[in-house]
């Protein structure tokens, strides 16, 4: 087969609903697109576990301490899974992905680049934050691509339980003192600009998503996925007695959705290059990180390796 019957043949294995698996015939646009994707995607993952593992010791009870220890740890295994799908499709390995993103010439999610500042941050990151996530998430639960498409039903678990906890420290701090819904009021109002930002441009100003379109790695447009995160989010902030901070915002009666004014482009281009208030800070945290476990790795080497001389001895 010629180079355009096999893009027509996996184009019509995408259209009747097909999974492609690593070992199957894929365009290198494809593949290096969702090389693309899923490093970033993992990337964000385990930088997403430095706003809020600085809390851990500072969570206001043990019950609070040990779900937010277990969320954080479901974000390192997150980044695994992910890391060891990208490796699939045989364009880098997991230790050279890693390499880029100590390196600081990978891209991750702008939001992990802000400071958490109070307690009730960590609560709007779950609420926010995780909630972005899910609607992201759930639709790249029926990607194109097998490995992502099945490592994502896992996950999508696990942030729901991410989603629910901090849903959970928001409804508590609502309900409490008034400095305590100050507290609130003032990390929504410094988070829910920048989560819009998570979904990212608009499809007008996406380079990429006509082809992830396209070939099923994405089911739904950046704006398609921001609309129903609003749509979702703001009737819970309504409830809660928060006040969203958008002065633009107000809900169309004829298309049954919440509108919102202008997302700040700028910064969201500022922090993506690596200009925001944390970048260096986690990039530093995570190369401080890669460097500390440097005896783990060597030490889980030379037991493998001793094993392999037991099993070579034993034959």
């Amino acid at each position: 087969m010629d180079e355009a019957a096999k893009i027509e043949e996996f184009e019509n294995r995408i259209a009747s609903g097909e999974k492609i698996e690593p070992k199957d015939w894929m365009p290198e646009k494809y593949r290096k697109q969702l090389v693309r994707m899923m490093s970033q995607h993992a990337h964000s993952e385990v930088v997403g576990m430095l706003p809020e593992g600085n809390w851990i010791t500072r969570a206001p009870s043990l019950r609070r301490k040990m779900a937010l220890l277990a969320k954080v740890q479901d974000e390192a295994g997150h980044g695994l899974y992910i890391y060891c799908g990208a490796e699939t499709l045989g364009l880098a390995s997991r230790q050279e992905l890693v390499g880029e993103l100590l390196a600081g010439t990978a891209k991750y999610s702008n939001i992990f680049n802000y400071p958490t500042l109070s307690w009730a941050d960590i609560g709007v990151i779950g609420w926010l934050v995780d909630g972005a996530a899910i609607v992201n998430q759930t639709a790249l639960a029926k990607c194109s691509y097998g490995p992502y498409s099945r490592a994502m039903i896992r996950i999508c678990k696990e942030e729901n339980f991410h989603k629910k906890q901090g849903f959970e420290i928001c409804v508590t701090l609502s309900r409490g003192t008034e400095k305590q819904k100050a507290m609130l009021q003032d990390a929504v109002d410094r988070w829910w600009p920048k989560t819009l930002m998570m979904f990212g441009p608009h499809d007008s100003d996406s380079p990429h998503s006509g082809a992830l379109l396209k070939w099923g790695v994405k089911q739904f447009s950046n704006d398609e996925l921001r609309q129903r995160w609003i749509d979702m989010t703001v009737p819970q902030a309504l409830q809660m007695g928060l006040t969203l901070p958008d002065p633009d915002l107000k809900y169309n009666e004829q298309t049954e959705h919440w509108e919102i004014g202008p997302i700040n482009w700028e910064e969201f281009y500022q922090v993506i290059n690596g200009n925001g208030p944390c970048n260096r800070e986690r990039l530093a945290a995570r190369n401080k990180a890669f460097d500390d476990g440097a005896w783990v790795r060597e030490a889980a080497l030379a037991y493998a390796e001793k094993q392999r001389s037991k099993q070579k001895e034993a034959a």
